[in-house]
């Protein structure tokens, strides 16, 4: 079997909750085999008999999985015939002996002994931290259109000037915040964080609403109308309290309506609810965000993590939340692959030639496309083309 269809180099495994992300380097070159196993292609080194194609054209691809369908990702990285060492195909199994795949995240060591299983490799854990500003600097500096605004459901991308990126604040939102200042590669310091973030977002939706997936509850809120449940200041003032710069339409409580109204948890729509306590929680990760940003002296706060999910309502929520205390000073940017940047961080980590190459060069955003296969937990990647620079 002849695997240079799909010749994955490297090959990132991220888990984080109930998600496992994927990230890989797929070359455009094509490599083929005569009788004795050499292979021609447009570049390669030939060494013992054996062919090292070196590529420097391709594509990054990410791809998510839900964790209970494990299976389906053993399936998929099967059935594209992944060869970690290049050279000639063999069994899948056999040729990965010895593989050592870079992973960040609980599921390292959860699925460890599974991918030797299923697939002969083993899974290297390392720092989610340094994987999450290894994953934020490339794409900030190799991708193009990968940070954007959005405000008041306007989604405008913001061309980052290399040698004008550090410092900056990355705000990292998952079950928790963690808020990290990056002075430049290899260089940061976790300055802040706070326990009220997506999980606690879940959690008291699930309780509230009985929703059964996180991905339903946002669904939820697109419906909602959490004045229904918030406290605002016209609710107490009757008007705007200019004196302070507070609109009418600010939120003065959260959840704040539900004391003084004689309402069981019954009489409220569960879309409300889930509006609400996605403003609270946006809210809340927007302004200790900018406070220390204000604290350092930085002006662009860089969010990412899988809780923003590409909502619309979620970022409007926080790019408004830094803009209102930051006095239109300091922006919220976001990334376009959120989810993805412990995946990246973790591609970096692999230390090869391949991925000192791929830091050299130049991506280019295209239109997404499907990865192919047919399981149900497998979603669409997006495509980037490599030039060099």
């Amino acid at each position: 079997m002849r695997c240079l269809g799909f010749d994955f180099e490297n090959l990132v495994e991220y888990k984080e909750g109930s998600l496992i992300k994927l990230v890989y380097f797929s070359n455009h070159s094509t490599c083929t085999f005569d009788t004795d196993g050499v292979g021609s292609t447009k570049e390669m080194q030939i060494s013992n008999g054996d062919v090292n194609c070196h590529f420097l054209h391709g594509s990054l691809q990410f791809v998510k999985f839900e964790t209970v369908k494990i299976d389906d990702c053993i399936k998929f990285l099967s059935s594209k015939q992944i060869n970690f060492n290049g050279g000639k195909c063999q069994e899948a199994h056999d040729r990965n002996k010895n593989v050592i795949i870079k992973a960040t995240g609980g599921g390292a060591f959860k699925f460890a002994n599974l991918f030797k299983e299923k697939l002969g490799i083993t899974l290297d854990k390392v720092d989610e931290m340094d994987c999450l500003v290894a994953g934020a600097n490339f794409l900030l500096k190799a991708v193009q259109h990968e940070a954007f605004t959005h405000m008041s459901s306007k989604k405008e991308y913001v061309q980052i000037d290399q040698n004008d990126l550090y410092p900056y604040l990355l705000v990292n939102i998952g079950s928790g915040v963690s808020m990290i200042k990056v002075d430049r590669d290899h260089k940061f310091e976790r300055v802040s964080g706070t326990s009220v973030g997506g999980g606690t977002f879940w959690g008291l939706g699930k309780l509230l609403t009985q929703c059964k997936s996180f991905d339903e509850l946002l669904e939820l809120s697109h419906e909602g109308n959490n004045r229904v449940v918030d406290m605002l200041v016209g609710d107490i003032y009757g008007t705007d309290y200019s004196r302070i710069g507070l609109a009418s339409t600010a939120i003065a409580s959260s959840f704040g309506k539900a004391i003084s109204e004689n309402k069981e948890l019954n009489d409220y729509r569960p879309e409300d609810i889930s509006r609400s306590l996605l403003r609270m929680i946006s809210n809340n990760v927007a302004q200790i965000a900018y406070l220390n940003a204000l604290r350092f002296g930085l002006k662009r706060i860089f969010f990412g993590g899988f809780f923003i999910r590409g909502h619309a309502y979620t970022m409007d929520t926080i790019s408004e939340g830094v803009h209102f205390w930051s006095k239109g000073e300091a922006k919220a940017l976001f990334f376009r692959h959120e989810g993805f940047l412990g995946a990246l961080g973790a591609l970096m980590n692999h230390g090869s030639k391949d991925i000192a190459d791929l830091l050299s060069l130049r991506f280019t955003q295209e239109l997404p496309t499907s990865v192919g296969g047919t399981e149900d937990s497998l979603h669409s990647s997006t495509l980037f083309s490599v030039n060099e620079n």
